[in-house]
């Protein structure tokens, strides 16, 4: 940052008092202007028919990782509540009608200033198509996940995570919520 979006006078990075980390503070009006972590918010769409599952997942069409797979996601807006987001988002990038069901994952993303939150969603219908940031929207059995494929670690957990859940739903156990900290990049080159 270098200008104050208060007053558009320079800014200076200082710890301000009463605080422990720097800032950047506006020397001509006092503006201190905190910067925190983007909220990113979506759904993991399931489809269960005669006992197969599948699930929803869009191919993205725009960086970071064009090409690759990820859940239906993106930044949460100002003046939307969580579920809002995700069902937003949802319905932007892949077109899908979902029931939204309850938070599964909350993944801290520190490194990249991130917290990623998944809602479990039941598809209403088949009826789904790439919105303008997926080049192809896809449902897959957990034998057809293009795991090397995956756009993010958060996709990749946030899967793992419920395939080990739906093996303890279907012996009568039950969905869990789920909070990590993730600390791999995104590509093991990285």
């Amino acid at each position: 940052m270098k200008f104050c979006s208060e007053c558009a006078h320079p800014v200076e990075l200082a710890v301000p008092a009463g605080d422990n980390r720097p800032r950047y503070v506006c020397a001509s009006c006092a503006t201190i202007h905190y910067q925190n972590p983007k909220m990113v918010l979506g759904t993991l769409p399931i489809w269960e028919a005669d006992g197969e599952l599948k699930i929803l997942l869009c191919k993205r069409a725009i960086e970071p990782r064009r090409g690759y797979w990820t859940l239906p996601a993106g930044f949460m807006e100002n003046n939307e509540t969580t579920a809002e987001a995700a069902m937003r988002e949802t319905v932007e990038e892949a077109g899908a009608n979902i029931v939204l069901g309850p938070l599964f994952s909350l993944l801290n993303v520190a490194r990249v200033h991130q917290v990623h939150m998944f809602y479990l969603a039941t598809l209403s219908d088949l009826d789904f198509a790439p919105g303008e940031e997926s080049l192809d929207v896809q449902m897959f059995s957990e034998a057809q996940i293009p795991w090397d494929d995956l756009a993010f670690p958060t996709t990749r957990t946030t899967l793992e995570l419920f395939l080990a859940d739906h093996k303890r739903v279907r012996e009568g156990g039950r969905y869990g919520f789920h909070t990590l900290d993730i600390n791999r990049p995104m590509r093991s080159d990285l």
